[in-house]
């Protein structure tokens, strides 16, 4: 294998997933396209060095010294990718044997587009992410369909061009985790920039094997992420509506008698995410001049197309 015929980078990032990145190493190594793979070892203490030290495929690692989150670990990894197409995968994901050929093929075909979603199937078969649609209150929800259009990538197994992504900021690494795709994809589309859904690249997701999907910290990351992307990249009435909306319920819930809430409507949780959201707000408004100094659509345009509204 040749540099020249590497045209893609796979980039893993890995927290604490002993039990389950040797299958996801097992199925890149059986990739029928050649690609280079980086993973980014988010300081785990579980024996997952041993994992990639002893895995016969002798991955490039890159670890860090401290946790910081799938948004950081990728970030991280973008200045040492210099091939021309980048890819996200999550540790508890298995791509099947075509899967990386299939992207590649997808974006040779489109010149226009920045990013190629792929079909994540849970173990039993079932779609779980076909990619990533708009709602009309500016959440970024699953696509389960595989065979339609989509605002963006999913980012538990995408890829991108390497060029594009840094031309519109990179990852946001301080989202930490969840929202840095959507975000992603926001930017990607005001850049003037095409996202298509492949429904023959297909990856097996065990979903949430790192993180616990519905705890606390899940839910904190996804509302605070959901108002800076908002606030970074939707029309202004739109984000301001959202975060006006937010610290309503928010405000309103102690007058509800609720006899155990979801962790997205304790007040206390609520709070912490409405005040890292006011401290983070001079970073996001800075971010968003950035992003309308190269956007070439307007964000009421993204916004009218792809909201569903």
């Amino acid at each position: 294998m040749t540099s020249d015929q590497v045209r893609s980078t796979v980039v893993v990032v890995t927290w604490r997933g002993r039990d389950h990145l040797g299958a996801c190493l097992d199925a890149l190594a059986a990739q029928d396209r050649p690609h280079r793979v980086l993973v980014v070892d988010n300081a785990s203490d579980d024996g997952s060095a041993d994992v990639l030290a002893s895995h016969p495929s002798a991955p490039e690692v890159l670890r860090l010294p401290r946790n910081t989150g799938y948004a950081g670990g990728v970030a991280a990894a973008l200045s040492r990718v210099g091939t021309p197409f980048v890819a996200w995968l999550n540790d508890d994901a298995a791509p099947a044997a075509d899967w990386l050929s299939a992207l590649e093929a997808a974006l040779d075909a489109d010149p226009g587009a920045a990013a190629a979603s792929s079909v994540l199937r849970t173990p039993d078969g079932r779609v779980q992410s076909a990619g990533v649609r708009l709602t009309a209150d500016g959440h970024g929800a699953d696509v389960p369909d595989a065979a339609g259009d989509v605002f963006g990538f999913c980012g538990g197994a995408a890829l991108l061009r390497t060029a594009h992504l840094r031309s519109v900021g990179g990852v946001p690494a301080h989202f930490f985790c969840y929202y840095e795709d959507t975000d992603t994809s926001w930017r990607l589309r005001l850049a003037g920039h095409r996202i298509v859904a492949v429904p023959n690249a297909c990856a097996w997701h065990l979903h949430g094997a790192t993180t616990d999907l519905g705890s606390a910290l899940f839910h904190r990351w996804n509302e605070r992420n959901r108002l800076f992307m908002l606030l970074r990249c939707a029309p202004a009435l739109v984000a301001l509506r959202e975060l006006a909306r937010f610290a309503a319920i928010t405000f309103v819930l102690p007058l509800r008698r609720h006899s155990a809430p979801p962790p997205n409507f304790r007040v206390a949780l609520r709070l912490r995410v409405l005040a890292e959201v006011v401290a983070g707000l001079p970073a996001a408004l800075r971010a968003r001049a950035r992003i309308s100094h190269f956007a070439s659509v307007s964000r009421r345009t993204v916004w009218r197309a792809w909201s569903g509204v």
